[in-house]
């Protein structure tokens, strides 16, 4: 499967770093320079790359684990979605989760992007929905074990 890009960075475009990664790096594209997240703050951050994805695949923007962690940096509509008919520029909501300023800088990895194949549905309106072992069932029910 081919993805096309257009690059308006001066970035290297998105690449798989292992043979068997899911996911490939975006970049913030910062021509302006550097932008600070205060904590609790979030901001769209631009990558200067535009894409066309085949019918039937979505991509699927995701934090970076290591920002995460290290920075309590994330992505606030994780996982974001960018559908196959989008043709403006890939942006990034990123949100600082700590409690210490993080600084973008231009060039830095700031979320991962996944491809992936998806379905749309037939939607079918009925009056009652099949019977399961699990019901209603929801948000814990099962306990902890």
């Amino acid at each position: 499967m081919q993805v096309k890009f257009i690059n308006r960075s001066h970035h290297p475009l998105p690449k798989y770093e292992t043979t068997l990664s899911a996911g490939m790096d975006l970049r913030a594209f910062l021509p302006d320079g550097p932008v600070t997240l205060k904590p609790l703050q979030r901001d769209l951050i631009k990558t200067g790359l535009f894409m066309e994805l085949p019918a039937g695949y979505e991509a699927q923007v995701r934090p970076r684990s290591g920002l995460a962690l290290k920075k309590g940096i994330s992505v606030l509509n994780s996982p974001g979605t960018i559908d196959a008919d989008y043709r403006g520029e890939i942006c990034v909501i990123l949100i600082n989760l700590s409690n210490e300023d993080f600084v973008i800088n231009d060039g830095e990895r700031i979320a991962q992007m996944v491809i992936a194949r998806h379905e749309q549905a037939e939607i079918v309106e009925v009056q009652e929905l099949t019977d399961t072992e699990r019901g209603a069932g929801g948000f814990g029910h099962t306990g902890k074990k």
